[in-house]
């Protein structure tokens, strides 16, 4: 088929009504675009059936985890481009409406009467080549059924993420193998130093010191619960639902010689009854909840600490929305990444944790540290690709260089944040704990 290319970026200006702001290479070798942009890359035909048949991202999201589509060029600087026709001029936008309807319009193309859309659609189906749609990658969750964040679910999700090999996450997270935002004090220090400027900073918001008990929910591979222990003798029960976790976790705390004050449990949260503790950290788990879920976990973690004792929730948000019954959870993130997570506006986060009884005390927003920790977690893949593909799969491999890259961007344009909440179960006399001076623990992380 002759300049497929030229056909496709004709088709794609017409329906969302402005440039495209990225060349595309077609499978027949024709390239169109504007000069220098990244090169986004259809590899196949099979990419546009997918899209007729699942329109928007999730066809996308199959196309790009099997290969048919690709970037060549700078993956951030095409996702931030093409991120720019959806978030800047809105979902809802006429380009973006004519898109979605025309796409719609090919799976039931003698039910179009607009001639526009008629035309437009039967271009993409010339394009796309002859069906049956192609199946999901295999990478791609089953599609679920049943209530959602009932420990079994939620047990199955969980492992989806977490349970795809403890060599994966070193090559990916890097020797301190921790799984949330680092803590940076300038754009070119190490990973390493920024992850542990984020457990110390944990630490000293919880004021923790030797003796005191700290759960620590949703533990991963035991940074945290080793930190806690080694610098400040915390006694800490570390809680997660990821066998692989547990057991990589429990072999760090016995290398280090803590087996005497660290406990790792594979343990549902909400099954933890042997309070009361003296802190609480929550460290990137809260989005696997669910605003279902959300207000349960609110309180019970605030049962299981003692009077004065002390919550750092560490959780990514995402902006509210103007008719929140309207929010839904990315396709591409619920199938091929986190299964059943969801995000929450940080004012729902606050007033929930308010709710159950707790005293809100700091708020501390580190989006761009967000971001920055992206960006070396995916050159950290990039760097060891061919070895990462080996122990896992070139499509999971593609998932995880889209997600992280992805989100990077959307955390650069604030489009999702990150957050450490300090609450604390202040008692009835009103005695917080807190120092009369906020952020003190600033100045103790640089004694």
């Amino acid at each position: 088929m002759a300049d497929a290319a030229s056909r496709l970026t004709t088709l794609a200006e017409d329906l969302l009504g402005v440039p495209l702001p990225v060349r595309i290479r077609a499978w027949d070798g024709s390239e169109a675009g504007p000069p220098g942009a990244p090169v986004l890359v259809v590899r196949h035909r099979r990419a546009l059936r997918r899209l007729v048949w699942r329109p928007g991202e999730l066809g996308l999201a199959r196309a790009w985890v099997a290969g048919e589509l690709d970037v060549e060029g700078d993956l951030y600087d095409a996702l931030d481009r093409l991120a720019g026709l959806v978030w800047e001029r809105g979902a809802g936008t006429p380009g973006a409406v004519r898109a979605a309807r025309a796409v719609r319009a090919a799976q039931a193309l003698r039910a179009v009467r607009d001639p526009r859309l008629h035309a437009a659609a039967r271009s993409l189906l010339q394009l796309a080549g002859p069906w049956p749609p192609p199946a999901p990658p295999v990478e791609e969750v089953r599609r679920r059924t049943g209530p959602l964040h009932t420990r079994r679910r939620d047990r199955a999700a969980i492992s989806h993420h977490y349970d795809v090999g403890n060599d994966f996450y070193e090559l990916l997270l890097g020797p301190s193998m921790v799984y949330s935002c680092a803590y940076w004090d300038e754009e070119d220090g190490t990973l390493e130093e920024a992850q542990a400027a984020k457990l110390d900073l944990i630490c000293a918001k919880l004021a923790l010191a030797e003796g005191d008990r700290l759960l620590d929910v949703g533990c991963g591979w035991g940074s945290m619960a080793v930190h806690a222990a080694r610098e400040y003798g915390a006694r800490v029960v570390g809680v997660t639902l990821s066998t692989e976790q547990a057991a990589y976790a429990r072999k760090r705390v016995a290398d280090e010689g803590l087996t005497d004050l660290v406990e790792i449990r594979v343990q549902d949260y909400r099954d933890v009854r042997d309070g009361p503790y003296d802190a609480i950290s929550s460290i990137g788990m809260a989005e696997h909840v669910g605003r279902v879920r959300y207000q349960e976990y609110a309180d019970h973690l605030y049962a299981l600490l003692g009077p004065g004792g002390r919550l750092l929730n560490h959780q990514i948000s995402r902006r509210p929305e103007k008719n929140e019954a309207a929010y839904h959870v990315d396709e591409f993130i619920d199938r091929y990444v986190f299964p059943d997570g969801e995000l929450a506006p940080i004012g729902r986060t606050t007033a929930a944790l308010e709710d159950a009884g707790f005293e809100v005390r700091d708020v501390e927003a580190i989006r761009e540290h967000y971001a920055l920790t992206l960006r070396r977690w995916v050159a950290n893949l990039e760097a060891g690709r061919s070895g990462a593909e080996r122990l896992t799969s070139p499509g999971r491999v593609r998932v995880w260089h889209l997600y992280m890259a992805a989100c990077a961007v959307a955390f650069e344009r604030n489009r999702i944040g990150v957050n450490q909440v300090l609450a604390v179960r202040t008692p009835g006399d009103g005695a917080s704990g807190m120092p009369l001076r906020p952020r003190t623990w600033v100045e103790r992380r640089e004694r």
